[in-house]
């Protein structure tokens, strides 16, 4: 059968998507999209439908927080993409375009190759983590869990 990692980030944005504090973020959606589509070892990701991203989808009904998700064959290429020479720009300047939250705002979990999940699964898995720490349910790049048997 085999997994897939999934993962979820979220952001509280410091401005509407058409604000001009959020200029930046939004004119390089496109391109760190593009990025994430053509590296190695990606699967999936979520979009709205509307634009590069899902912007217009909410998280836990917040209209303040954007969500991104994706699904990777694993966590090696996953860092590869976050910390690769297109993302890692805008890893940088995340707090020109988004609050500093305490809790944690990235979850990873192993999905059932060719499953992709919801955004209820990610705010459950995201609370989970937030709730209890890393687990095999829900964990970070830095606490990771291995593939189940």
């Amino acid at each position: 059968m085999g997994y897939e990692l999934a993962q979820v980030n979220i952001g509280r944005m410091r401005g509407t998507t058409d604000s001009l504090v959020m200029k930046d973020f939004m004119d390089g959606l496109a391109e760190v999209n593009a990025a994430a589509e053509g590296a190695d070892g990606f699967v999936w990701r979520l979009t709205d439908g509307v634009g590069d991203g899902a912007t217009g989808l909410r998280f836990w009904g917040d209209e303040w927080l954007i969500v991104n998700m994706s699904v990777w064959t694993g966590p090696e290429a996953l860092k590869a993409y976050v910390y690769g020479e297109v993302h890692r720009p805008y890893l940088r300047r995340r707090r020109e375009w988004f609050e500093h939250l305490q809790e944690a705002v990235t979850a990873l979990w192993w999905v059932p190759a060719g499953e992709r999940p919801t955004v209820r699964d990610a705010e459950e898995r995201l609370t989970l983590l937030r709730e209890q720490g890393p687990t095999p349910e829900a964990f970070t790049l830095k606490a990771e869990y291995a593939e189940p048997a």
